[in-house]
């Protein structure tokens, strides 16, 4: 049985108040311990802890748990994320999963107070996307540094966030870094928006579904082809888990 709306409102609203004092407090520690650890030992403790903490409240506010497949696909060495954006949620989850790692972002989100301030140690690829020739630059040549440093790089081709049902065009950067780094693409699917929908309070209870695909390795595909390749297989997915009625039940091994 589904909780009546008025439940509903009441666990989200239970969610921000705590979400939001939750990463002023978190932000200052961050900001005064995190320079002092080295990259890896900063990332766990200032995004990881972070992440996890976001995700016990959402279970235990709203009532929202997560189901993984594919994990067996994941390789040993980090590679090129490369995600669908529907909510806020999949860019907390995805720092659990996969460690050290920095994100492609625009540069507007290093000026949230707070959580931006702690954010920006982590050295994330900011960019600043009406300068799209600058952006690709950056991409390129800090995400095959992040690689070749062994940490992940997480990108959400769609570039924002995309409601549930709707498409919009992947831009080339992922598969453009995959192809100049010669690390595979990593697709991720999932259905988040369902439960936490872009820009809307409410967060309504359920399994959120997360695909992992085969690594994608660019070397025999054009960036056309490959971006193309990630874009059929995660919107395909995603249309699978979207029409789905039933979402599976939580397992100890691979949900929470």
């Amino acid at each position: 049985m589904k909780p009546a709306l008025p439940l509903i409102y009441l666990r989200s609203g239970c969610f921000y108040l705590c979400f939001f004092l939750f990463t002023i407090v978190w932000s200052i520690l961050a900001m005064i311990a995190g320079p002092t650890l080295p990259y890896n030992q900063r990332f766990r403790f200032i995004i990881g802890n972070y992440a996890r903490a976001i995700m016990w409240l959402l279970r235990w506010c709203c009532d929202i748990h997560y189901h993984v497949s594919g994990l067996d696909n994941i390789p040993e060495r980090p590679c090129v994320i490369y995600s669908k954006h529907q909510s806020t949620w999949e860019t907390f989850f995805l720092q659990t999963l996969f460690a050290p790692q920095s994100q492609v972002i625009k540069k507007g989100l290093l000026a949230i107070p707070f959580f931006g301030w702690a954010f920006s140690l982590l050295a994330p690829i900011a960019i600043d996307r009406e300068k799209r020739r600058e952006a690709m630059e950056e991409v390129i040549t800090q995400g095959k540094r992040r690689l070749d440093d062994g940490i992940w790089v997480l990108i959400f081709p769609e570039g924002t966030r995309v409601n549930p049902g709707e498409r919009k065009p992947f831009s080339r950067g992922g598969a453009t870094l995959a192809k100049e780094s010669g690390y595979p693409l990593l697709p991720i699917a999932h259905n988040a928006g369902l439960f936490w929908p872009n820009n809307r309070f409410l967060k309504f209870p359920g399994t959120v579904r997360v695909v992992i695909g085969r690594p994608i390795a660019p070397d025999q595909l054009a960036v056309e082809a490959l971006t193309a390749t990630g874009e059929r297989w995660i919107n395909d997915t995603v249309e699978a888990l979207s029409d789905s009625e039933i979402a599976p039940q939580p397992s100890p091994a691979t949900a929470k």
